[in-house]
C-alpha cells in the first residue's frame, strides 16, 4: 500500500528572529521556515564566501599545481561523467589556461568501458605517456587502486571530490574534500565544481606569491567562471546552504548579463530559456539534462567541449548534439519507466493491500545503466521510499550497475555501508551521498541484497515512518497574488535543494479553462474571497483532472511570465486538491 499525502504548512525553525521589521510578513514567514533569521543571511555577495583556508589539503594541492604550471609540466584533469564533473572539469581547464598553464588536457571515463572514478583500467590507458600531475574532479575519494597505480606511473595525484569517503582514503599526494574526516570547512554541501573553484583560487594565490603574473601574463578574475559553478551546483542537487547560495546567485547574475560560457548560452537557447531572466530551475530542467545526456548515453567529452568552446557557432553545434542525445535519452527513459511501473504494479497486486517493503530493488536485463538513476528517482517519487534500479554492466553481463535514490530522512549511503559491513563479499563497490548513491553488484546476489537492503533501512528507521507530506507556505491574501510580490520572491532566490521555492495553498473559482500545447491546462483563477482573476497554468493536466465543484483547492507557485516584452503574474499549479487546504498555523 502507498500512503496518501497530507498537506501541511511549513513551520518556522526554532530560534530568534532578527530579520528587519520592514520585511513583508509572508516573506518573513517563508524565510524563517528556511532558517534564515538575519539580514546578513540575505546578503549573497562574494565577500561572504567561506574562506578556503579551512579546506584541508588545499594548500598542498595548490603547491603541486603551481609547480606544474610554472614548470610547464603536463596536467591531466580526470572528471566524473555527470554535469557536476563536466562543469568542474571545464572550470579547471579554463582556470589553468587563464593562469598561464600551457600543457593541460582532460579525460572523462566512459562509464560503459571504465565505470565510475579513477579506475585502474583508465589509468592504464595513460601508461605510455603519464601526465606529471593528475587531478580528479568530483571523483577519486574511493579510487584506492586507481590512485595507487597512477602514482606507480610517476604521476603526482591530486584528488578533489565531495563524496563521502570510505574507511580508507586513497594515498594521493593531496586530497581536497570538505567531507574528509577532520576537515574544518563549514560547508559540507560543496559540489565537486565548488571544490575545484576553491582550489583554483588558492592556486592563483600560490602563483601570485611566485611573481608568476608579470607581463605578458595577467592575473585572472576567477569570478568569470562562476557560471560553471552555478550550473554544476544546481545540477548535482546538493543542498543550497548559505555558501552554495552565494556561489549560485553570483553565477546566475553573470549569466543574466551574458557573461558566461558560449556553450551554456547555447544550451539555454535550445531549452527555450531566456538567459536574461534566468532562475535556478532553468539550469536544473533545461541545461543539466542536456549536459547529462552525454554522460548517460555516450561520452561526456562532448559536454565538456561545449562548455569550453569560445566560438558561438561551434558551441551551438555541440549543444545541438547534446540536445539530440537528450531526445534519445528521454525516449529510452520513458520505455524503462513503463517497465518499472509494470514491475511495481505486479508487486502491489501480490501484496494484496499490505505495505510495500521499506526499499525497492528493480531490475531488467534490457535496461540502460546510464538511465537507471532517473527511473529510480521517478519510482521513488511515486512510492516515497528508497529505490535502487539495476541494469547489466554490459549486454548479457552477470554484474549489475545500480543507482539508488532516497527520500528525506534516510541516508542511503549509510544504508549501503551497513549492508557492506554485514555482508562484506556482496557489494563489489559503492559510493554516494545521503539522497543518491551508486553500486556494483553480482547478478546472483540481487535477491539476497534486496533482503539485506530492507533490513538495513528498517534498522535506520527504527519504526519511524517516512514523512510524505506536501509542505506549503500557507495561503496568500488576494492582494499578494501580484506581479510585484512574484518579483519579490524571485529576488530571494536561488531556490533549490534544502532551500525550496515557496509554494502556497488556497481555494479558487475557475473562471476560464482551456488546453494549450495539447497537454497543459490554462486557467483564470479567482480567489474565493477576491475580486480579480489571475492567469494560471497546470502542466500535464487536462480539464477532466479538475473536480466538479464550484471552488477548487490548488497548491501553486507564484511566478513571472515573460511574453513579447511584457511581464505578468502567473500561478504555476503544482497540485490539484480534492480536500480543503489546511488553515495557516
Amino acid at each position: 500500500m502507498i500512503a496518501s499525502r497530507k498537506v501541511r504548512q511549513r513551520a518556522p525553525e526554532p530560534g530568534p528572529d532578527a530579520l528587519p521589521d520592514s520585511i513583508h510578513p509572508v516573506i518573513r514567514r517563508i524565510l524563517l521556515a528556511r532558517n534564515v533569521t538575519t539580514a546578513t543571511a540575505l546578503d549573497l555577495q562574494l565577500g561572504r564566501l567561506q574562506s578556503p583556508a579551512a579546506l584541508s589539503g588545499i594548500n598542498a594541492a595548490a603547491e603541486i599545481l603551481a609547480a606544474a604550471v610554472t614548470g610547464g609540466q603536463s596536467i591531466l584533469i580526470v572528471g566524473d561523467f555527470d554535469a557536476d564533473g563536466a562543469t568542474g572539469t571545464a572550470l579547471a581547464v579554463r582556470a589553468l589556461h587563464l593562469m598561464g598553464a600551457t600543457n593541460v588536457d582532460f579525460r572523462v571515463p566512459d562509464r560503459f568501458e571504465f565505470g565510475y572514478g579513477l579506475s585502474v583500467a583508465l589509468v592504464e590507458t595513460l601508461a605510455d605517456k603519464p601526465p606529471a600531475v593528475l587531478v580528479t574532479v568530483d571523483a577519486g575519494i574511493s579510487s584506492i587502486e586507481g590512485v595507487a597505480r597512477a602514482r606507480e606511473l610517476g604521476c603526482k595525484v591530486v584528488v578533489t571530490d565531495h563524496h563521502l569517503p570510505g574507511e580508507v582514503l586513497p594515498q594521493a599526494d593531496a586530497i581536497v574534500n570538505p567531507n574528509c574526516p577532520g576537515d574544518q570547512f563549514a560547508s559540507k554541501a560543496l559540489a565537486g565544481v565548488g571544490v575545484v573553484f576553491y582550489l583554483m583560487s588558492v592556486l592563483r594565490s600560490a602563483l601570485r606569491s611566485r611573481d608568476w603574473f608579470t607581463l605578458p601574463r595577467s592575473e585572472p578574475n576567477l569570478a568569470r567562471l562562476l557560471d560553471l559553478v552555478a550550473l554544476g551546483t544546481v545540477a548535482d542537487l546538493v543542498p543550497l546552504d548559505d555558501n552554495n547560495r552565494i556561489l549560485v546567485r553570483q553565477g546566475m547574475d553573470r549569466i543574466r548579463q551574458g557573461y558566461c560560457s558560449a556553450g551554456l548560452l547555447a544550451l539555454l537557447r535550445l531549452g527555450k530559456r531566456d538567459y536574461r531572466h534566468l532562475v535556478a530551475s532553468d539550469l536544473a530542467f533545461a541545461v543539466a539534462p542536456r549536459l547529462n545526456a552525454a554522460g548517460r548515453m555516450q561520452d561526456m567529452g562532448i559536454g565538456i567541449r561545449c562548455l569550453l568552446s569560445e566560438d558561438h557557432d561551434e558551441a551551438m553545434a555541440l549543444a545541438t548534439e547534446l540536445d539530440e542525445l537528450n531526445h534519445h535519452r528521454r525516449a529510452r527513459q520513458e520505455q524503462m519507466q513503463q517497465q518499472a511501473q509494470a514491475q511495481l504494479k505486479t508487486l502491489l497486486e501480490g501484496l494484496k493491500g499490505a505495505d510495500l517493503p521499506a526499499g525497492l530493488c528493480l531490475y531488467d536485463d534490457g535496461w540502460h545503466q546510464g538511465i537507471v538513476g532517473l527511473v529510480a528517482a521517478r519510482i521513488k517519487d511515486a512510492v516515497h521510499r528508497p529505490v535502487i534500479a539495476f541494469a547489466p554492466e554490459s549486454s548479457g553481463a552477470d554484474v549489475l550497475k545500480g543507482s539508488a535514490r532516497s527520500v528525506s530522512g534516510l541516508h542511503i549511503r549509510d544504508v549501503l555501508a551497513r549492508v557492506d559491513a554485514l555482508h562484506p563479499n556482496m557489494i563489489m563497490a559503492f559510493g554516494g551521498h545521503a539522497m543518491a548513491a551508486g553500486l556494483t553488484l553480482p547478478l546472483a546476489q540481487l535477491e539476497t541484497f534486496s533482503a539485506a537492503l530492507n533490513e538495513s533501512i528498517e534498522h535506520f528507521l527504527q519504526g519511524r515512518a517516512l514523512n510524505n507530506d506536501i509542505l506549503t507556505d500557507g495561503e496568500l491574501a488576494p492582494a499578494d497574488i501580484t506581479l510585484e510580490f512574484a518579483q519579490s520572491l524571485r529576488k530571494l532566490g536561488p531556490w533549490g535543494q534544502h532551500f525550496p521555492e515557496p509554494v502556497f495553498s488556497g481555494r479558487f473559482v475557475v473562471e476560464e479553462r482551456r488546453v494549450v500545447g495539447g497537454a497543459h491546462l490554462k486557467m483564470m483563477l479567482r480567489p474565493v474571497d477576491g475580486s480579480h482573476a489571475v492567469d494560471a497554468i497546470a502542466f500535464g493536466k487536462l480539464p477532466e483532472d479538475l473536480p466538479g465543484t464550484d471552488t477548487i483547492g490548488f497548491i501553486y507557485r507564484l511566478d513571472i511570465n515573460y511574453f513579447r516584452g511584457r511581464e505578468t503574474c502567473q500561478m504555476v499549479v503544482e497540485q490539484i486538491l480534492r480536500e480543503t487546504p489546511p488553515a495557516p498555523v
